[in-house]
């Protein structure tokens, strides 16, 4: 048992029948009342993000979790093929488990959540940026470089992002995996 003092980004918590992960969390205090604690937590049976108010000192019952690395092998319809990096077992994970798995290509390593007590996977996390090459985008149009203007390109996963102008076919590109938006060109 854990205590609202205990809370921290990324903790596993057990909330309504269910696993919740804490994406956020901010402590205050109001005059002479007892402190709160606001968190937003997403469930990693769903993966819908919830917001709830903790009374400060209040317990909750903290789930313990291991982190595992997998690689991404390759694609089965709607699913992906995950290989262990410690024991070479594979699993087949549906393609709702992984957030923006457009963005994975073969060979990427990906981290897994399981539930300790349970060897039950709860969720699994992109690395927070990945290097594609651009396969398809139109040709920008010289000196028209005085806005912020994005245009559509392909990536080698077949998944389409918003690139600025000077971005061409065979570029590499930084991609963030939470948003799907492009970082910056990268030379290989």
């Amino acid at each position: 048992m854990a205590t609202t003092a205990d809370i921290r980004n990324g903790l596993c918590i057990e909330l309504n029948n269910d696993i919740q992960k804490i994406i956020d969390f901010q402590k205050f205090q109001v005059g002479r009342g007892s402190g709160k604690v606001w968190t937003k937590l997403k469930s990693t049976t769903t993966g819908k993000v919830t917001e709830h108010t903790f009374q400060s000192g209040h317990t909750i019952t903290e789930v313990r979790v291991e982190r595992r690395k997998f690689q991404y092998l390759y694609p089965d319809g709607d699913d992906y093929v995950l290989m262990n990096q410690e024991s070479y077992d594979q699993i087949t994970v549906g393609g709702d488990m992984i957030e923006n798995g457009k963005f994975l290509k073969e060979g990427d390593i990906v981290d897994c959540l399981f539930h300790a007590q349970k060897e039950s996977l709860l969720s699994i996390e992109l690395p927070q940026n990945v290097v594609l090459e651009i396969t398809y985008t139109e040709p920008g149009l010289r000196g028209d470089t005085a806005t912020n203007t994005l245009k559509p390109a392909t990536v080698e996963t077949g998944a389409e992002v918003r690139v600025p102008l000077f971005c061409d076919t065979g570029d590499f590109i930084k991609i963030d995996t939470t948003t799907g938006a492009y970082i910056e060109r990268v030379k290989k």
